[in-house]
């Protein structure tokens, strides 16, 4: 199993959050800032469904893809994770190379924000992708559920509730 770009850009994130994904409890659909973010992707670049194609393999799905050009398009709500979305391009990057296309760049885009960001893979980026690889499967298939991490980020978790409500007696 090749770990998924939701997978990479969880890692970064929340190890218990990838955990809990990938182990079948998605909370996704129940957050609105998940919503915003599709709602985002879908109405800020209306014209890129003819331009650029959607494309798929080895577990990984790119909405925008420019395959004359061989960039990525990604699209994001926030910039609050920014690492994590520059990971998750630099592993589409990886199944890209691993696949056989070279000289794949990237292009982080938050049009909330009017922002946008290059992303470029490096030697040193390809070796801790295989490394992450390796970490990610072992957080994906062990038998414990990482711990909460308490940071500021959780509060705007789709997993926020799972993590921090407890049961009253």
């Amino acid at each position: 199993m090749h770990p998924t770009g939701t997978h990479f850009n969880y890692y970064q994130v929340c190890k218990r959050k990838l955990w809990l994904f990938a182990n079948g409890i998605n909370m996704e659909h129940t957050s609105d800032l998940v919503y915003d973010g599709k709602l985002i992707q879908e109405t800020s670049y209306p014209q890129r469904s003819e331009r650029y194609e959607e494309l798929e393999m080895d577990g990984i799905k790119i909405d925008f893809y420019d395959a004359r050009n061989k960039v990525i398009h990604e699209i994001k709500r926030s910039d609050k994770v920014e690492r994590a979305h520059e990971w998750q391009v630099k592993y589409y990057i990886h199944v890209l190379e691993r696949n056989g296309v070279e000289g794949v760049t990237g292009i982080l885009e938050y049009p909330a924000l009017r922002h946008t960001s290059q992303v470029v893979m490096t030697d040193e980026d390809r070796k801790k992708i295989l490394e992450m690889e390796k970490d990610i499967e072992k957080i994906i298939y062990s038998d414990e559920c990482p711990p909460v991490i308490n940071a500021k980020i959780c509060r705007s978790c789709s997993y926020y509730e799972f993590c921090y409500v407890r049961e009253t007696e």
